[in-house]
C-alpha cells in the first residue's frame, strides 16, 4: 500500500507532532509546491517539506507522540481519533484549509535486489543479484563484517564480482581500491573535504554581504552561564573545562553576540556576520556525533530579520551544496523556539529569529536572525557517509577513506 504524503496525513489527522513529542492540534495549514505551512492552535508556525519519508510523516503514521500540548489542548475526541485512525467521522468543529499538493510520479519497482553483508549497525550493499535468487548472506565473523564495512565507500560498485568471495579475497579487492582512490586524490586534488567545504562556505557568505569573523576557542566560563547553561543543568556536563575560569567553546554564539554589539556602532544596517570554527562538546558516541566538530554560524541584526528571509538564505545555501532538507519547528533550552533543518532524521541546523530573553545580557536590543550548521554533518549527508567521522578531523579517515590499508 502506498504511503500517504505528509499533507494527506495532516488533512486526515488534524494534528502535528513536534520533535520533542508534543501533540498539537492544527488551526490551519497551506500546501505550496514543496512545503507545508502549519499554524497550530497554540500559535506556532511551522514550515516542513511535503515528504512521505520525513520524521513528521512517520510520527503521524505511527502515532509517536509523548503528550498533548497544554496550550493547544486538543480534545479527547481528536486524540482518540488520531490514535485509533478512525476517519469515518468528521473532525470536531474544525476547518483545515489547504491547497492541493502536486501529484508525485511513482517509480516502477525494481526487479533487482542487492546481496548484503549484515552487520550489527546495518546492512552494506555488495553486489546485485536477481530477485528470484533472494538475498545471500556471507558467513563472515562480526569482526570481518566490520572490516568490510570500514573499507567500503558510497561510490563502490562491486557488480563485476560474479559471486561473493571469501573474506580475504574481498578485503584484498577493497584495500587495492582504497589505495588507488588515495593516489588519485593526491594526483588530482589534494584538498581535504572539510577544509574545502570551509572555503566554499566562506566565499558563499562573503559574496552575499556577510563579514567573516574569528573568535577564540578558549572562552570564559561566564559566557557559558550567560548563555543560560548553568552548572545545575545536564547540558553543563558536556562542557570541556580547562580550569575554573576557562573552557573550550561548545558553540560560536558568545563570540558572535560580542561582535554584533560592537559592530552595531560602526557598520550600516543590517549587520551581517558569520564564523566557521571548531567547537567541543562531550557528546555521546554514535554515527552522527563528535566531541570535536566544525560549526558555521551566520547571523543578521537589524532590518529584514524575519522568517521568510532566514529560510531564503538557508534554502540558497543548501541548494548551493546540493542537499535536500525538511523544515520543522522545535524548541531548545538555550534559544526557546527554533526552526530545525532536517535531512531525514539528522538535524543539519537549528535556526532562530530574535529577539530572545538572553539578548539583554549581551547588550543586544535589535531584531536578529541566525542559524548554525555542523560541517561534518553536511559532509555526511552530501557524500552519504555511514559515519560522521569519515568527514571529520581524523587520523583514521581521509575524505571518507579508511586509512587502515595494511
Amino acid at each position: 500500500m502506498e504511503r500517504k504524503t505528509l499533507d494527506a496525513l495532516i488533512e486526515a489527522n488534524g494534528v502535528w507532532i513536534s520533535r520533542n513529542g508534543l501533540l498539537h492540534s492544527i488551526r490551519d495549514f497551506k500546501v505550496s509546491t514543496k512545503f507545508i505551512h502549519i499554524t497550530t492552535d497554540c500559535g506556532k508556525t511551522i514550515t516542513v517539506r511535503n515528504s512521505r519519508r520525513s520524521r513528521g510523516a512517520r510520527m503521524l503514521r505511527y502515532n509517536k507522540y509523548r503528550k498533548a500540548c497544554k496550550h493547544c489542548k486538543p480534545s479527547e475526541e481528536l486524540i482518540t481519533r488520531f490514535v485509533k485512525k478512525d476517519f469515518s467521522k468528521n473532525r470536531d468543529a474544525r476547518v483545515i484549509s489547504s491547497t492541493s499538493a502536486p501529484k508525485k510520479k511513482t517509480k516502477p519497482a525494481s526487479t533487482v535486489v542487492k546481496s548484503v553483508v549484515h552487520t550489527n549497525t546495518g546492512s552494506v550493499a555488495i553486489a546485485p543479484t536477481t530477485e528470484k535468487k533472494g538475498i545471500k548472506r556471507i558467513p563472515y565473523t562480526d569482526s570481518q563484517k566490520e572490516r568490510i564495512k570500514a573499507l567500503l565507500t558510497p561510490a563502490d560498485d562491486l557488480s563485476f564480482i560474479e559471486k561473493l568471495p571469501e573474506f580475504k579475497e574481498l578485503e584484498s579487492i577493497l584495500v587495492k581500491k582504497r589505495r588507488e582512490d588515495l593516489r588519485k586524490m593526491y594526483e588530482e586534488n589534494r584538498e581535504h573535504g572539510l577544509a574545502q567545504l570551509e572555503r566554499k562556505l566562506s566565499m558563499f557568505f562573503v559574496e552575499r554581504g556577510f563579514m567573516e569573523v574569528r573568535t577564540s576557542i578558549l572562552i570564559p566560563e561566564e559566557y557559558i552561564e550567560r548563555m543560560g547553561i548553568t552548572k545545575d543543568i545536564p547540558l553543563s556536563k558536556q562542557i570541556f573545562r580547562v580550569d575554573n575560569k576557562l573552557c573550550l567553546r561548545p558553540m560560536l554564539a558568545p563570540g558572535l553576540y560580542n561582535y554584533l554589539r560592537k559592530f552595531d556602532k560602526i557598520l550600516p544596517d543590517p549587520v551581517r556576520i558569520f564564523e566557521i570554527g571548531t567547537c567541543y562538546r562531550k557528546e555521546s558516541d554514535g554515527s552522527a556525533h563528535l566531541e570535536e566538530f566544525t560549526m558555521l554560524n551566520f547571523c543578521q541584526m537589524g532590518s529584514g530579520c524575519n522568517h521568510e528571509n532566514l529560510i531564503a538564505i538557508i534554502d540558497e545555501l543548501l541548494g548551493f551544496l546540493g542537499i535536500d532538507y525538511d523544515i520543522e519547528g522545535d524548541s531548545c533550552m538555550v534559544y526557546g523556539d527554533t526552526i530545525d533543518i532536517m535531512h531525514g532524521d539528522l538535524e543539519l541546523s537549528s535556526a532562530v529569529i530574535g529577539p530572545i530573553d538572553m539578548d539583554i545580557d549581551w547588550g543586544i536590543n535589535k531584531p536578529w536572525m541566525g542559524a548554525g550548521f555542523g560541517l561534518e554533518r553536511l559532509l555526511k549527508v552530501k557524500h552519504n557517509y555511514s559515519n560522521i567521522k569519515r568527514g571529520s578531523r581524523s587520523e583514521t579517515y581521509y575524505n571518507g577513506i579508511n586509512l587502515n590499508l595494511r
